[in-house]
């Protein structure tokens, strides 16, 4: 019906009120919550931290700053450790450690053990040419894939141009690499090789040895005293092949050690 105010009042007799049904359903009892209710979620957090190895206060740290911290503990990790009735305990309890122990005064020494490692300078060489001529090397390749000529490397000129130490003129050019050297001092072979020339050399060498050395690559000793080897012999890397002197087109006992590369000259310290 209409009442004055415009509301609908309903006629009919009030409907039934409904009934609540009260479901009471058992929920599985946890066994530890009661024990984490009482702990609290900071005790929880730096329980956890202590027993993963993170450490108590770096657990009371994260607690404090409201982080989650989400641990993969791996298998060696301490708390995956069980005895045998399957309860996790301490990996020092598993393994026994060993005492450490020294005297009040014993001394310490932090050096490190010297690493040295032989290289094979001829398996370089050998390598570097077998797979090209010796001109298509590049400098970075061929640095150090040749011994030293003497034990005691000191350059009295070295390649290039320079003053004549013969007439004094500018403009010399110096075709190989002089080392200072007494007369009779071993001349070392720098690598591998066979002797292709051992006698005088008529363009101011004096006397002069010419190794061999594969595809293209040559070294030569010159101003020598006297000769170790001859011609056709194979020689290795330090082997002696001749004494200093001051034979040729010279002022002085030393060495004049070159290089050569399909026949033309090439400064010795590329590859030295």
């Amino acid at each position: 019906m209409q009442t004055s105010r415009g509301r609908r009042r309903a006629a009919s007799p009030a409907s039934t009120p409904r009934v609540v049904e009260v479901i009471h359903t058992e929920r599985p009892r946890d066994l530890h919550r009661d024990a984490r209710r009482r702990r609290g979620p900071f005790q929880q957090i730096t329980e956890f931290a202590s027993a993963s190895g993170i450490g108590q206060k770096a657990g009371i740290a994260l607690a404090a700053t409201g982080l989650v911290l989400t641990v993969t503990v791996p298998a060696t990790s301490p708390v995956m450790a069980t005895d045998a009735g399957g309860a996790p305990v301490a990996a020092s309890a598993v393994t026994p450690q060993p005492a450490v122990t020294a005297e009040a005064g014993a001394q310490i020494d932090f050096s490190r053990s010297a690493v040295v490692t032989q290289a094979d300078p001829d398996g370089k060489l050998k390598q570097l040419l077998s797979a090209q001529s010796a001109g298509a090397v590049s400098s970075a390749a061929s640095a150090g894939s040749l011994g030293a000529p003497l034990a005691t490397m000191s350059t009295a000129s070295p390649f290039g141009y320079r003053v004549s130490p013969i007439t004094g003129g500018s403009g010399d050019f110096h075709r190989g690499q002089d080392y200072v050297a007494q007369c009779g001092t071993s001349v070392l072979a720098a690598a591998t090789g066979t002797v292709t020339f051992v006698g005088w050399h008529q363009y101011g060498g004096g006397n002069r040895v010419v190794v061999d050395h594969g595809n293209g690559l040559e070294t030569t000793y010159n101003h020598l005293s006297s000769f170790n080897v001859t011609e056709g012999q194979t020689v290795s890397r330090g082997d002696v092949v001749a004494l200093s002197g001051t034979t040729g087109a010279s002022t002085g006992c030393h060495l004049h050690f070159e290089v050569q590369v399909n026949g033309e000259v090439v400064d010795p310290t590329r590859w030295l």
